[in-house]
């Protein structure tokens, strides 16, 4: 008996393992998508077919598509739902700003002091993922989804009594629900709930792609990793992998560190794309939308989530013009899409029409070997 189950183990394991062959097509097109879309953006805006609104949301598509990357870690590749997605984006964003704002009088070269901010952003992130990691990642289901929703709500109300500043020595002050005395306007980094104001904007369209570039990067290669096929064996079946000697507790939380350290990052890009920031940008609306771009993509499917990000970033934007209506046709379409996606029926028609195209393939190729096979037979 227990041969028997472990056989059925390691037959399933082989199975859901990543192949080589799939792990290059999905990067391949992943990748692809990447450098495409920058492409055409680029062209479309140095041509000028692309408006002046729509150009100023080239960062926020580059980085809700990487906190789309960074969630399917969790949601499509661990199992997990997490629903606190916003608050890891929160801390990565707050703590780039005030990186930023120390290194200034210090470090002139704007990039190299977004890369270090980027730096500690994950850092602080990844803490973070590893404080409310290990109490809760022994919960599963909903349970899981409902304390990470408080973790996101937690943070941003937090973040609410936050005061940062510089002093006249270029010192950092730091004050928990009440204001810094003696600072003026100019020294103030965040102040409570009216959050981070006066921040000089680094983050830059080609900057923003090459941080979803390195998400994507990460993700796709922990998935193809040893680590990254125990994650997915533990996610098909949790007793199997327990049963085999998998630590299913390390693997969890391994993903949800990594998750938690590529949301800071973009949180960083994030706010560094506005001259003010504030806390109540990171609240469950947020979280539910990075959410809704991995299912709308597809839990699991990489590429697809990156589409879906990009599409739901830039149709309100192009909706503008019909002002009320535009949240209206972009929850229409966002109703299509999933019914389209879902629908069983919608699913066979697809596959009847694919399984038609198949066979004429293969009856040709078979021709064309017997026609080749007669002709040497000739000769």
């Amino acid at each position: 008996m227990a041969e028997r189950i472990l056989k059925n183990i390691s037959t399933r394991g082989l199975k859901n393992a990543v192949k080589g062959n799939e792990y290059r097509k999905e990067a391949l097109i992943s990748y692809g998508i990447l450098i495409i879309g920058y492409i055409v953006l680029q062209l479309g805006a140095s041509v000028g077919l692309i408006g002046k609104h729509l150009q100023g949301q080239f960062v926020p598509i580059c980085v809700y598509v990487a906190l789309a990357i960074s969630l399917n870690l969790v949601v499509g590749i661990s199992g997990e739902l997490s629903l606190g997605h916003a608050g890891f984006m929160a801390v990565g964003a707050f703590t780039g700003i005030i990186v930023m704002r120390v290194l200034e009088p210090h470090l002139g070269i704007m990039p190299i002091r977004l890369i270090i901010a980027l730096i500690f952003a994950a850092i602080m992130a990844a803490i973070a993922g590893f404080i409310i990691g290990v109490p809760i990642l022994s919960l599963r289901g909903d349970y899981l989804a409902i304390v990470t929703l408080a973790f996101g709500e937690i943070v941003r109300n937090f973040m609410n009594v936050l005061y940062f500043a510089l002093d006249e020595n270029d010192h950092l002050k730091f004050a928990f629900n009440h204001t810094i005395d003696g600072i003026t306007n100019d020294q103030r980094i965040l102040t409570g709930a009216i959050g981070a104001t006066g921040v000089t904007k680094a983050a830059t369209f080609t900057g923003a792609m090459l941080l979803t570039a390195f998400t994507l990067f990460v993700v796709l290669n922990l998935k193809n990793s040893k680590q990254g096929r125990a994650i997915m064996a533990i996610r098909d079946n949790r007793i199997a992998g327990e049963s085999i000697g998998l630590d299913v507790r390390k693997y969890k939380l391994m993903a949800f560190v990594v998750s938690a350290a590529l949301a800071g990052m973009a949180g960083c890009m994030f706010g560094q794309n506005y001259s003010t920031l504030a806390p109540v940008k990171f609240n469950f609306n947020t979280s539910i939308l990075i959410l809704v771009f991995v299912v709308l993509g597809g839990i699991g499917n990489i590429w697809g989530g990156m589409i879906a990000a990009a599409l739901l970033t830039i149709l309100p934007e192009a909706f503008r013009q019909f002002a009320d209506y535009r949240m209206l046709t972009y929850a229409i379409v966002l109703i299509l899409v999933m019914i389209g996606t879902y629908n069983p029926t919608f699913k066979a028609r697809i596959n009847s029409v694919i399984d038609k195209i198949k066979p004429k393939k293969k009856k040709d190729s078979g021709k064309k070997n017997k026609k080749s096979k007669s002709g040497k037979e000739v000769a």
